[in-house]
Protein backbone atom coordinates (compact mmCIF):
# COMPACT_ATOMS: atom_id res chain seq x y z
CA UNK A 1 0.00 0.00 0.00
CA UNK A 2 1.31 3.44 -0.92
CA UNK A 3 2.46 5.72 1.86
CA UNK A 4 -0.01 8.38 2.94
CA UNK A 5 1.79 11.71 3.07
CA UNK A 6 0.76 13.83 6.03
CA UNK A 7 -0.34 17.44 6.27
CA UNK A 8 1.69 19.71 8.54
CA UNK A 9 4.85 17.71 7.80
CA UNK A 10 8.20 18.81 6.41
CA UNK A 11 9.46 16.35 3.80
CA UNK A 12 13.13 16.44 2.79
CA UNK A 13 13.28 15.28 -0.84
CA UNK A 14 16.55 14.23 -2.46
CA UNK A 15 16.88 15.33 -6.08
CA UNK A 16 19.25 14.22 -8.88
CA UNK A 17 22.86 15.44 -8.83
CA UNK A 18 23.12 15.29 -12.61
CA UNK A 19 21.24 12.46 -14.26
CA UNK A 20 17.55 13.40 -14.20
CA UNK A 21 16.54 9.74 -13.75
CA UNK A 22 18.20 9.53 -10.34
CA UNK A 23 15.08 10.31 -8.34
CA UNK A 24 12.89 7.86 -6.46
CA UNK A 25 9.24 7.07 -7.16
CA UNK A 26 8.51 8.15 -3.60
CA UNK A 27 10.15 11.56 -4.10
CA UNK A 28 8.23 12.17 -7.33
CA UNK A 29 4.95 11.34 -5.63
CA UNK A 30 5.81 13.52 -2.64
CA UNK A 31 6.64 16.49 -4.86
CA UNK A 32 3.41 15.94 -6.78
CA UNK A 33 1.20 15.70 -3.68
CA UNK A 34 2.84 18.47 -1.64
CA UNK A 35 1.00 21.75 -1.16
CA UNK A 36 4.22 23.71 -1.65
CA UNK A 37 7.85 23.03 -2.64
CA UNK A 38 10.61 25.14 -1.06
CA UNK A 39 13.65 25.28 -3.36
CA UNK A 40 17.05 26.93 -3.43
CA UNK A 41 16.56 28.09 -7.00
CA UNK A 42 12.98 27.79 -8.24
CA UNK A 43 14.07 28.14 -11.88
CA UNK A 44 16.39 25.14 -11.53
CA UNK A 45 13.79 23.08 -9.68
CA UNK A 46 11.13 23.80 -12.30
CA UNK A 47 13.25 21.94 -14.86
CA UNK A 48 12.99 18.82 -12.69
CA UNK A 49 9.28 19.33 -12.05
CA UNK A 50 8.63 19.82 -15.75
CA UNK A 51 10.45 16.58 -16.57
CA UNK A 52 8.06 14.67 -14.32
CA UNK A 53 4.95 16.71 -15.09
CA UNK A 54 4.66 18.09 -11.57
CA UNK A 55 2.63 21.28 -11.21
CA UNK A 56 3.07 21.93 -7.47
CA UNK A 57 3.69 25.62 -6.58
CA UNK A 58 7.25 26.54 -5.59
CA UNK A 59 8.76 29.16 -3.35
CA UNK A 60 12.37 30.18 -2.84
CA UNK A 61 14.25 29.30 0.32
CA UNK A 62 17.99 29.89 0.27
CA UNK A 63 20.94 31.27 2.24
CA UNK A 64 20.08 34.91 1.55
CA UNK A 65 16.40 34.82 2.55
CA UNK A 66 16.31 32.07 5.18
CA UNK A 67 16.03 34.47 8.14
CA UNK A 68 12.82 35.94 6.73
CA UNK A 69 11.44 32.95 4.80
CA UNK A 70 12.13 30.26 7.39
CA UNK A 71 9.57 31.51 9.96
CA UNK A 72 7.01 31.97 7.16
CA UNK A 73 7.40 28.35 6.09
CA UNK A 74 7.12 27.19 9.70
CA UNK A 75 3.82 29.06 10.01
CA UNK A 76 2.52 27.36 6.87
CA UNK A 77 3.47 23.98 8.33
CA UNK A 78 1.69 24.82 11.59
CA UNK A 79 -1.40 25.70 9.54
CA UNK A 80 -1.37 22.21 8.02
CA UNK A 81 0.68 22.70 4.84
CA UNK A 82 2.48 19.67 3.42
CA UNK A 83 5.87 21.14 2.54
CA UNK A 84 8.57 19.47 0.43
CA UNK A 85 12.07 20.90 0.75
CA UNK A 86 14.62 20.38 -2.04
CA UNK A 87 18.12 21.61 -2.81
CA UNK A 88 19.47 22.27 -6.29
CA UNK A 89 21.02 18.80 -6.29
CA UNK A 90 21.25 15.88 -3.90
CA UNK A 91 20.11 15.72 -0.30
CA UNK A 92 18.64 18.90 1.20
CA UNK A 93 20.09 20.15 4.51
CA UNK A 94 23.62 19.09 3.47
CA UNK A 95 25.76 22.21 3.10
CA UNK A 96 22.64 24.34 2.58
CA UNK A 97 20.15 26.29 4.75
CA UNK A 98 17.75 23.36 4.82
CA UNK A 99 19.39 22.36 8.08
CA UNK A 100 18.18 25.63 9.64
CA UNK A 101 14.60 24.91 8.59
CA UNK A 102 14.84 21.38 10.01
CA UNK A 103 16.00 22.75 13.37
CA UNK A 104 13.17 25.29 13.42
CA UNK A 105 10.62 22.58 12.60
CA UNK A 106 11.89 20.30 15.36
CA UNK A 107 11.76 23.18 17.85
CA UNK A 108 8.08 23.64 16.96
CA UNK A 109 7.38 19.88 17.22
CA UNK A 110 6.65 19.67 13.49
CA UNK A 111 7.26 16.19 11.99
CA UNK A 112 10.31 15.98 9.70
CA UNK A 113 10.49 13.08 7.23
CA UNK A 114 13.56 12.42 5.03
CA UNK A 115 13.19 10.85 1.58
CA UNK A 116 16.64 9.40 0.79
CA UNK A 117 18.29 9.59 -2.59
CA UNK A 118 21.27 10.89 -4.52
CA UNK A 119 24.26 12.38 -2.68
CA UNK A 120 27.43 13.53 -4.45
CA UNK A 121 29.86 12.70 -1.64
CA UNK A 122 28.72 9.11 -1.16
CA UNK A 123 28.26 8.55 -4.89
CA UNK A 124 31.88 9.48 -5.47
CA UNK A 125 33.12 7.52 -2.47
CA UNK A 126 31.69 4.14 -3.42
CA UNK A 127 33.21 4.25 -6.92
CA UNK A 128 36.52 5.78 -5.89
CA UNK A 129 38.35 2.72 -4.62
CA UNK A 130 39.15 4.59 -1.40
CA UNK A 131 38.49 3.26 2.11
CA UNK A 132 34.73 3.19 2.73
CA UNK A 133 34.81 1.62 6.20
CA UNK A 134 35.46 4.99 7.81
CA UNK A 135 35.11 8.42 6.27
CA UNK A 136 34.58 12.05 7.24
CA UNK A 137 32.44 14.47 5.27
CA UNK A 138 34.20 17.84 5.37
CA UNK A 139 32.09 19.51 2.68
CA UNK A 140 33.04 22.97 1.50
CA UNK A 141 36.13 24.49 3.09
CA UNK A 142 36.04 28.20 4.03
CA UNK A 143 36.42 30.62 1.13
CA UNK A 144 39.72 32.17 2.25
CA UNK A 145 43.09 30.53 2.75
CA UNK A 146 43.43 32.10 6.20
CA UNK A 147 40.32 30.26 7.39
CA UNK A 148 40.93 27.04 5.42
CA UNK A 149 44.26 26.28 7.08
CA UNK A 150 42.92 25.78 10.64
CA UNK A 151 40.23 23.42 9.33
CA UNK A 152 42.81 21.35 7.45
CA UNK A 153 45.09 21.26 10.49
CA UNK A 154 42.19 20.03 12.62
CA UNK A 155 41.55 17.00 10.37
CA UNK A 156 45.12 16.01 9.44
CA UNK A 157 45.17 13.12 11.93
CA UNK A 158 41.82 11.65 10.84
CA UNK A 159 42.40 8.09 9.63
CA UNK A 160 39.29 7.73 7.42
CA UNK A 161 38.77 8.98 3.87
CA UNK A 162 38.10 12.71 3.72
CA UNK A 163 35.31 14.00 1.46
CA UNK A 164 35.41 17.59 0.21
CA UNK A 165 33.21 19.68 -2.07
CA UNK A 166 34.83 22.57 -3.91
CA UNK A 167 33.97 25.18 -6.52
CA UNK A 168 35.85 24.83 -9.86
CA UNK A 169 37.48 28.26 -9.61
CA UNK A 170 39.09 27.40 -6.25
CA UNK A 171 39.99 23.75 -6.72
CA UNK A 172 43.64 24.23 -7.75
CA UNK A 173 44.40 26.45 -4.76
CA UNK A 174 42.55 24.13 -2.40
CA UNK A 175 44.35 21.03 -3.68
CA UNK A 176 47.69 22.75 -3.07
CA UNK A 177 46.66 23.71 0.46
CA UNK A 178 45.40 20.20 1.24
CA UNK A 179 48.71 18.75 0.06
CA UNK A 180 50.69 21.26 2.10
CA UNK A 181 48.68 20.60 5.27
CA UNK A 182 48.09 16.85 5.01
CA UNK A 183 50.93 15.60 2.83
CA UNK A 184 50.97 14.33 -0.74
CA UNK A 185 48.34 11.71 -0.07
CA UNK A 186 46.49 9.40 -2.40
CA UNK A 187 43.37 11.13 -3.71
CA UNK A 188 40.55 10.85 -6.21
CA UNK A 189 38.86 13.71 -8.05
CA UNK A 190 35.32 12.78 -9.07
CA UNK A 191 34.24 14.98 -11.96
CA UNK A 192 30.72 15.50 -13.34
CA UNK A 193 29.18 12.67 -11.30
CA UNK A 194 26.24 10.89 -13.01
CA UNK A 195 26.59 13.15 -16.05
CA UNK A 196 27.71 12.37 -19.59
CA UNK A 197 31.39 13.12 -18.97
CA UNK A 198 31.66 11.50 -15.53
CA UNK A 199 35.32 10.84 -14.73
CA UNK A 200 37.50 9.64 -11.84
CA UNK A 201 41.04 11.03 -11.64
CA UNK A 202 43.22 8.98 -9.28
CA UNK A 203 46.73 9.58 -7.94
CA UNK A 204 48.76 11.61 -5.44
CA UNK A 205 47.47 15.12 -4.79
CA UNK A 206 50.50 16.68 -6.49
CA UNK A 207 49.93 14.64 -9.65
CA UNK A 208 46.23 15.47 -9.79
CA UNK A 209 46.88 19.17 -9.31
CA UNK A 210 49.52 19.21 -12.05
CA UNK A 211 47.14 17.39 -14.37
CA UNK A 212 44.39 19.93 -13.81
CA UNK A 213 46.81 22.80 -14.36
CA UNK A 214 47.77 21.33 -17.72
CA UNK A 215 44.33 20.24 -18.90
CA UNK A 216 42.25 23.03 -17.38
CA UNK A 217 39.48 22.82 -14.80
CA UNK A 218 36.14 21.74 -16.24
CA UNK A 219 33.02 20.54 -14.46
CA UNK A 220 31.98 19.99 -10.86
CA UNK A 221 34.21 18.04 -8.46
CA UNK A 222 34.08 15.93 -5.33
CA UNK A 223 37.53 15.56 -3.76
CA UNK A 224 38.38 12.38 -1.86
CA UNK A 225 41.62 12.26 0.13
CA UNK A 226 43.12 9.28 1.96
CA UNK A 227 43.14 9.50 5.74
CA UNK A 228 46.25 9.65 7.87
CA UNK A 229 48.18 6.41 8.32
CA UNK A 230 48.22 5.36 12.00
CA UNK A 231 51.78 5.23 13.28
CA UNK A 232 51.84 2.12 15.43
CA UNK A 233 55.46 2.65 16.36
CA UNK A 234 54.89 6.28 17.35
CA UNK A 235 56.97 7.89 14.62
CA UNK A 236 58.99 10.86 15.81
CA UNK A 237 60.96 13.65 14.17
CA UNK A 238 64.05 11.40 14.29
CA UNK A 239 62.14 8.72 12.36
CA UNK A 240 61.10 11.17 9.63
CA UNK A 241 64.62 12.53 9.28
CA UNK A 242 66.05 9.00 9.16
CA UNK A 243 63.65 7.97 6.40
CA UNK A 244 64.59 11.05 4.38
CA UNK A 245 68.29 10.28 4.77
CA UNK A 246 67.72 6.69 3.61
CA UNK A 247 66.04 7.88 0.43
CA UNK A 248 68.74 10.49 -0.20
CA UNK A 249 71.43 7.82 0.24
CA UNK A 250 69.69 5.90 -2.58
CA UNK A 251 69.89 8.89 -4.89
CA UNK A 252 66.58 10.66 -4.29
CA UNK A 253 66.91 14.43 -4.10
CA UNK A 254 66.05 16.05 -0.79
CA UNK A 255 62.82 17.73 -1.87
CA UNK A 256 61.39 14.54 -3.34
CA UNK A 257 62.55 12.50 -0.33
CA UNK A 258 60.64 14.84 2.00
CA UNK A 259 57.56 14.59 -0.20
CA UNK A 260 57.75 10.79 -0.29
CA UNK A 261 58.16 10.42 3.48
CA UNK A 262 55.25 12.80 4.11
CA UNK A 263 53.04 10.75 1.80
CA UNK A 264 54.05 7.42 3.35
CA UNK A 265 53.59 8.63 6.91
CA UNK A 266 50.39 10.59 6.31
CA UNK A 267 51.82 13.86 7.59
CA UNK A 268 52.40 17.22 5.96
CA UNK A 269 55.64 18.01 4.15
CA UNK A 270 56.16 20.83 6.62
CA UNK A 271 56.36 18.35 9.53
CA UNK A 272 58.97 16.25 7.72
CA UNK A 273 60.90 19.32 6.57
CA UNK A 274 61.09 20.67 10.12
CA UNK A 275 62.26 17.26 11.35
CA UNK A 276 65.03 17.25 8.76
CA UNK A 277 66.09 20.78 9.67
CA UNK A 278 66.20 19.86 13.35
CA UNK A 279 68.26 16.78 12.55
CA UNK A 280 70.71 18.76 10.45
CA UNK A 281 71.03 21.37 13.16
CA UNK A 282 71.71 18.83 15.88
CA UNK A 283 74.39 17.12 13.78
CA UNK A 284 76.22 20.35 12.96
CA UNK A 285 79.67 20.67 14.55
Amino acid sequence: MAEQFQKGTLYLCATPIGNMEDITYRAVRCLREADLIAAEDTRHTRLLLSAYDIGTPTTSYHEHNKAEKGPQLIEKLKEGCMLALVSDAGMPAICDPGSDLVQMAIAEHIPVVPLPGANAGLTGLIASGMDTTRFTFVGFLPKTKKHRRPVLESIKDYTGTLIFYEAPHRILAVLAEIEDALGDRKAVLCRELTKRYEEYLRGPLSQLRTGLEQEGVRGEFVILVAGAVPQEDGSSDDDYASLVRELMDKGTDKKQAIRTVAQRCGVSRRVVYQAVLASEGSSAP
